[in-house]
């Protein structure tokens, strides 16, 4: 059994689908990270950079073994089942790269374009359109990739789950995908998976609209002198 601490995010959402593709049995252990709960002593021992997603693999070989950042869980996870990620070394590195591409442009960017966008305090314009014009540029780097493709890397792999929850984003970041005609077609592919939908609905009942409308504590545990605490 796998444990799997997250919360409703696009980072948890990449594991939870890798998890429901490969069919693992995990339970959710709830890190809210509005609350604060990412900070905890406890939690730190298993993901010290304080950021979930993070998996305990009780059933590793030599014991239980904790891993965290979305894109080493998946990479593991691959290994661990055989699937999603090919031992062919020209296949494997493209798909490593894409891994990497997302974890390095991706979700970093368009974590910054959202937050400039609706979790600051107040307006900065320029930030907004450079990070807003980056997200933009990344997509079409993706929709060129997907080209002639049904899939990132030709067959399904962890470059998909990893991009995918982000590639979602341009709902809320107001960039209409149907300029992205591959990209568009890829992400109605990828939800049509059934294992796709049931990793997107991790933690139902607790998902928020996006991104989440964020009180005051809220946004000083989240973005606030919070996160610079010596610990």
């Amino acid at each position: 059994m796998i444990d799997l601490y997250a919360w409703p995010t696009p980072n948890a959402y990449k594991v939870s689908i890798m998890l429901e593709e490969t069919g693992l049995p995990y339970t959710v252990v709830p890190v809210n990270i509005a609350a604060g709960e990412q900070f905890e002593p406890g939690f730190l021992k298993i993901s010290p950079n304080n950021r979930m997603p993070a998996i305990v693999d009780n059933d590793a070989i030599g014991g239980p073994l904790s891993v965290f950042e979305s894109g080493a869980i998946l990479m593991y996870l691959a290994e661990k089942t055989g699937q999603f990620w090919p031992l062919e070394p020209h296949q494997r590195y493209k798909v490593a790269e894409w891994v990497m591409w997302q974890m390095g442009g991706l979700g970093p960017m368009l974590g910054q374009a959202g937050h400039f966008k609706m979790a600051a305090p107040e307006p900065i314009p320029y930030a907004v359109e450079r990070y807003t014009n980056e997200a933009k540029r990344l997509f079409r780097v993706l929709d060129k990739q997907l080209d002639g493709k049904d899939y990132i890397a030709g067959q399904c792999s962890i470059a998909d789950m990893m991009s995918y929850p982000w590639s979602l984003a341009s709902t809320w970041l107001e960039v209409p995908v149907d300029e992205y005609a591959n990209l568009a077609r890829w992400q109605a592919t990828m939800a049509a998976r059934p294992a796709v939908a049931r990793g997107m609905a991790l933690m139902a009942d607790k998902q928020h609209a996006r991104p989440p409308k964020l009180d005051d504590k809220a946004r000083e545990i989240l973005y606030g002198k919070k996160q610079f605490e010596k610990r």
